[in-house]
């Protein structure tokens, strides 16, 4: 069973936004301890850029601080990144993830690709 779906990704030239989008499941929402995204760059491992608690606190690796913004709308069961002042280096393929009772759930990945 698919329990995240994201969507989205593409091409933006530097300085540009975009806006990735993820849908948790019924089946898992209900328990969901962290929401995050996470980034991999070519050649690179996947890393951790944010995440958002139950509370509602966030936390921003510095390479995006001030730039993204990681939201969560429970009615919708739908967590969000928006990404502006874009940079090359943001290019990576960008995952949800979801901690739920100790397990982890990942989103298929969408690819993100910043131009010069």
């Amino acid at each position: 069973q698919v329990h995240l779906v994201e969507p989205g990704g593409g091409l933006v030239q530097a300085g540009g936004t975009l806006n990735l989008s993820c849908e948790v499941s019924e089946t898992i929402f209900g328990n969901v301890n962290i929401m995050a995204w996470y980034r991999q760059s070519p050649g690179k491992e996947r890393e951790l850029i944010c995440n958002i608690l139950s509370g509602g606190f966030t936390y921003y690796v510095d390479s995006v601080k001030g730039r993204f913004t990681i939201s969560r709308v429970d009615a919708k069961r739908t967590l969000f990144l928006q990404m502006r002042d874009l940079k090359p280096e943001d290019t990576a393929v960008y995952y949800c993830y979801v901690l739920n009772s100790g397990r982890d759930y990942w989103g298929q990945g969408a690819r993100v690709t910043v131009s010069e």
